[in-house]
């Protein structure tokens, strides 16, 4: 109270209660924000992976690829260096019916849990700790030897990520799932509407291989709140990481006592897969991948009638105005877009579109910063990394020959743009770090999403062209727009053609889960946020008498079967509608009349 005389004559009153209300807000968002999850989380550990353990160090394959020639074994090994970390059986057709089964069996129970319990086995995921040496760096090591990434792309793109989507859910995914209430009308007073989101039953996700240990917990997160179960199949270049991260979720179900065969991993050939796609069990598909193979995901599900969400990457531009402010952080946010995971990142920065006062600058300053960049294996090298591997050599003719053809058609190579043979890491599947200038809209290197380390600037005269450049392909996932007037800024946020858009950022739809997903060329559906979750649950209409024993539905006796009187029960039909919509009270009362008239 001394403290509040002391200052009460410098302050107003009104001032007082603006800056006590502001605290008090401020006390309670932090406490929701920084809730205390280990009050209900239960303690759990899974096996830790031998491979993920320090002084590991697997056997170097002469000739590194998933496919082993005379068998049908899924052969796992490690991008960046090469080395063998296991073999897979694949499951067939049969294993995937028993899967399914199982899930079939568990979700019968688990649909009948409450919120609370569905939250306590994401606090309890939130908790996992391994025993050696923490949980980011097993996951993150984990994520490494699968796809090759560096420990730091594996931190923003694979953990950070998860844990938002985990905390999210457990603050805000019961109020996304509760029953709503919806409005009636004049007629229908008398009635209470709501709309309730309900399981699905069993769902899969197939999920691509860039984010091995993200791609696979985020259909898991939502899954298990909405009362579902799910087969995940993963792709057969991250065969190895998903049973490790799978494991760690089962362990969660577990330590709750439920079931975990909720969660079904399987690793199949694509020729196995359509059994999968086409099942009549499967209430749902979520699919993270290339648009060829969505078609036949499409197709098949289409056998059984199944929904989609279908997420099929980008071409993302990143627009830069001529008011940009802070050059040199731009490049940062950009060299971040573009390189995270080495490129391979469906809302990565695929083209970058400047305006005229801000290119040069851009220029000078990404060409010495990719010079820079060092390639590695980030688990072996002693000196840093700042750009890991490719998850595999196959597509590099394809890179160089895009980069070739582009410079024969005017544009520069100032950086890269071929293929790279590791001194240390001679098996690891390595492309250097490119920057191309003078990129045009008619090259395909602007058309064709690249999924690999290379910067591609192009020039725009204005907004409007801009704008005009960067809806010049068949993809719409994300984009991004750097600017200080709001004018121009906005008309890039409208103009563009995407899913998402972020103002002065880059790709931060995830950390804040916002609604995930494009249009056109990248796929329908959306995942994450509120609709992400809703989108797995079957939407369920509930309209009941709002007043049972006062008022209810009658059917009227000139409306009843068998009519006994056409013309006035037409008459009484006519009444029905004007008492009920008529545009003005005139009309309305005409509609009384006519009611009583032909009763």
């Amino acid at each position: 109270m001394e403290f509040l005389d002391n200052i009460s004559p410098q302050l107003s009153p009104l001032t007082l209660g603006v800056a006590l209300a502001a605290f008090a807000l401020s006390f309670l968002f932090l406490k929701l924000v920084l809730s205390d999850d280990s009050k209900v989380a239960i303690d759990y550990t899974v096996p830790i992976p031998e491979q993920c353990k320090s002084g590991w160090k697997g056997v170097e394959l002469d000739d590194p690829q998933i496919k082993v020639p005379g068998s049908s074994t899924i052969q796992c090994y490690c991008p960046a260096n090469g080395r063998l970390l296991g073999r897979v059986n694949p499951t067939t057709a049969d294993g995937i019916d028993r899967a399914i089964a199982k899930a079939k069996e568990a979700q019968v129970e688990w649909a009948k849990t409450d919120f609370s319990q569905r939250r306590k086995v994401l606090q309890t995921m939130l908790k996992y700790k391994p025993y050696w040496p923490c949980p980011q760096d097993t996951i993150a090591t984990a994520a490494c030897l699968d796809s090759g990434k560096t420990k730091i792309d594996a931190s923003f793109g694979e953990i950070l990520v998860t844990v938002e989507k985990l905390k999210w859910t457990i603050l805000h995914g019961e109020k996304a799932l509760r029953a709503e209430r919806r409005p009636t009308n004049f007629l229908m007073m008398y009635k209470a509407n709501e709309v309730r989101y309900e399981p699905l039953g069993v769902v899969a996700a197939c999920v691509s291989w860039n984010y091995p240990f993200h791609n696979l917990f985020g259909p898991i997160i939502s899954t298990l709140f909405t009362g579902s179960a799910i087969l995940l199949k993963s792709s057969e270049q991250t065969a190895w990481s998903t049973h490790y991260f799978t494991s760690i979720a089962r362990g969660a179900l577990s330590a709750c006592g439920h079931s975990p065969h909720l969660i079904q991993p399987i690793t199949c050939w694509p020729s196995t897969a359509e059994h999968l796609t086409s099942h009549p069990l499967i209430s749902h598909i979520t699919f993270i991948g290339s648009r060829p193979i969505a078609h036949h995901v499409a197709t098949s599900a289409a056998k059984a009638l199944t929904p989609l969400c279908v997420e099929l990457g980008g071409k993302d531009p990143s627009i830069i105005l001529d008011d940009a402010k802070d050059i040199q952080a731009i490049a940062s946010v950009l060299m971040r877009g573009v390189f995270q995971s080495a490129g391979q990142n469906c809302i990565g920065i695929e083209r970058i579109i400047s305006l005229p006062r801000s290119y040069e600058t851009l220029l000078s300053i990404l060409s010495d910063r990719i010079r820079a960049l060092r390639i590695g294996s980030p688990l072996d090298s002693p000196t840093p990394v700042d750009v890991g591997a490719q998850i595999s050599a196959a597509g590099f003719p394809r890179l160089e020959a895009l980069v070739a053809e582009a410079v024969s058609q005017g544009a520069k190579l100032l950086v890269g743009g071929c293929r790279y043979t590791h001194p240390d890491y001679p098996k690891g599947h390595y492309f250097s770090p490119t920057l191309i200038a003078d990129v045009t809209p008619r090259m395909r290197i602007a058309q064709e999403e690249l999924f690999a380390p290379i910067c591609v600037i192009m020039r725009a005269s204005g907004v409007p062209d801009a704008i005009a450049i960067a809806n010049s392909t068949n993809y719409a996932l994300g984009a991004s727009v750097f600017g200080s007037a709001k004018r121009d800024v906005e008309m890039v946020v409208q103009g563009v053609e995407a899913g998402m858009v972020a103002v002065n950022d880059f790709a931060v739809f995830y950390a804040v889960q916002l609604p995930f997903g494009g249009r056109g060329g990248s796929g329908y559906g959306r995942f994450a946020g509120e609709e992400g979750l809703r989108a797995l649950c079957n939407l369920k209409a509930v309209s009941r008498d709002r007043w049972p024993k006062l008022m209810n539905t009658r059917i009227p006796g000139r409306l009843d079967y068998p009519i006994r009187d056409t013309g006035k029960g037409w008459g009484m039909c006519e009444g029905i509608v004007e008492l009920g919509y008529g545009e003005s009270w005139k009309r309305r009362v005409s509609g009384l009349w006519k009611l009583v008239r032909n009763g």
